[in-house]
């Protein structure tokens, strides 16, 4: 036997490093021409297997050059590029180029952020993370918190911690059985649907939520939240959590979350801000008083991978009291030889949320905070609302065109043929159908990439920008597209 094992996975130094460089300069060629890309080819999942190959798991191996130069040629050339400009669809943001290289750093080293003698300055650089996440938003940084995987996680995070702080205390041991009153949550009507997956995984059943209504613009009526809650008292409920939203995933509107911590204030109700996509736009100053009550708020979600430009994945939770997150998660079996902390040091990530085994995800997170500082996030998030705003504006100007909504970096507008008169029920009916057969050729011929929204009843093309390759440049010829598109498929549409 050899003084060095020889497997067929290891890679040798030199090997390495020439695959390495050629990688690299494979993804500067990828990322310098990617605005003369299409966003995406629009192929079906049929053509992708062909291209694929349907061939069987092989039997032996193949150079790991050979499969790297494969696979990246795959992936370059028949994915969604939402690094390209023109991709404004969902929320998804540019990755910001030092977080490709914190990925592979991460990797290289593949700390497993679980507990601090298995990741020691991993977990003080994710403890620091947080902190510095809470100061951006303007939350204090005494903050506890965690990086999750995107948003869904960072409120399933926070429901769990908050339903261990309010539901009666024996229910880690009894179940929700141990609670004789039905736990409610109260959240917007346009809340994500992460509320009722919530509600639904966790045993509470999809009637413990009340969607409460919005005002004409869009935010949550606290007068009807008040009502729902006082009525679930007197039917014996016990109300739980409210949910603010800090930036709709359909519209960008942030609910009124100081009176919204004034209510929970008043009924002892813990109080969840989603902020998944809207917060980061707190470091604005003269945003701030959109998020006044966000320093009231007993846990927050925001997701690093939307408005931070970090590559997926990065969510994180934030709670004021981070013992709330240690008595919701911490278990101590006893094959963990993981020794409780003194006072003052690090904590032990399994403590505080779902998983145990965790990859390195604060790494990308800090890097990027460090490469932009504030002032260079307020100013590409700040440009971002602009170029918003632009696309509003354009498209309220142009005869063909209609602006619907536009709040934070999210705007909603509708192709409206010449002669059409808007607010007709039959005309209505018919808009619609159009703008959701626009969306969706839109979205495959591969020049700009939209998502939709419901406003009032009218289906609307829906551009979220939280890309910072997006230029005024864009914007326009986005509206020429529109326009162009609109005008075909109202053709094609009135050929049947």
């Amino acid at each position: 036997m050899t003084e060095n094992r020889e497997t067929p996975i290891e890679i040798s130094k030199d090997e390495f490093k020439k695959i390495g460089y050629r990688l690299i300069d494979t993804i500067s060629e990828f990322i310098d021409t990617i605005d003369e890309k299409p966003v995406t080819t629009g192929e079906s999942s049929k053509q992708l297997m062909k291209i694929l190959g349907n061939s069987s798991l092989p039997d032996n191996g193949s150079p790991a050059e050979e499969i790297i130069s494969k696979a990246s040629a795959l992936l370059m050339n028949h994915s969604l590029l939402n690094g390209h400009p023109k991709f404004m669809g969902y929320i998804t943001s540019s990755p910001a180029p030092i977080g490709m290289f914190a990925d592979l750093l991460a990797a290289s080293v593949n700390p497993n952020v679980c507990a601090q003698i298995l990741s020691p300055i991993a977990t003080e650089i994710e403890m620091q993370t947080v902190k510095w996440l809470a100061e951006f938003i303007g939350v204090s940084p005494n903050c506890g918190g965690i990086l999750v995987s995107g948003g869904n996680m960072a409120n399933f995070t926070a429901f769990l911690a908050a339903r261990t702080a309010k539901a009666p205390k024996n229910i880690k041991k009894d179940g929700l059985a141990s609670s004789s009153k039905k736990l409610i949550t109260y959240c917007s009507k346009t809340t994500h649907t992460w509320v009722e997956k919530a509600a639904i995984l966790f045993g509470h059943g999809s009637k413990s939520t009340r969607w409460i209504p919005t005002n004409s613009s869009n935010i949550m009526d606290n007068d009807l939240l008040e009502r729902a809650i006082k009525k679930d008292i007197k039917k014996g409920h016990q109300p739980l959590m409210v949910v603010g939203t800090a930036g709709d995933v359909s519209t960008g509107v942030v609910d009124n979350l100081k009176g919204i911590a004034a209510l929970c204030k008043t009924y002892n109700l813990w109080f969840h801000v989603d902020g998944a996509y809207g917060i980061p736009a707190a470091v604005i100053p003269e945003l701030k008083p959109l998020f006044d009550g966000i320093r009231e708020a007993d846990s927050i979600a925001l997701d690093p991978h939307k408005w931070l430009y970090s590559p997926l994945e990065a969510g994180c939770t934030l709670v004021k009291n981070p013992q709330h997150l240690i008595d919701a998660y911490s278990s101590n079996p006893e094959y963990y030889n993981f020794s409780k902390n003194e006072k003052g040091s690090s904590q032990n990530y399994y403590e505080f949320g779902l998983q145990n085994s965790r990859g390195f995800r604060a790494l990308k997170v800090w890097l990027a905070l460090q490469q932009v500082g504030r002032s260079g996030y307020v100013k590409m998030i700040g440009e971002d609302i602009e170029l918003s705003k632009l696309l509003f504006e354009l498209a309220e100007d142009h005869i063909e065109l209609e602006a619907i909504t536009q709040n934070l970096s999210i705007a909603t507008l509708r192709y409206v043929p010449i002669g059409y008169t808007q607010n007709i029920k039959n005309n209505e009916v018919y808009l619609n159908t159009l703008n959701e057969a626009l969306l969706d050729a839109l979205q495959k011929g591969g020049e700009i990439f939209l998502s939709n929204a419901i406003v009032n009843e009218k289906y609307c093309l829906r551009g979220c920008i939280v890309n910072f390759r997006t230029s005024k440049k864009d914007i326009e010829e986005i509206i020429e597209i529109i326009v162009r598109e609109g005008k075909k498929m109202h053709q094609k549409l009135n050929k049947k």
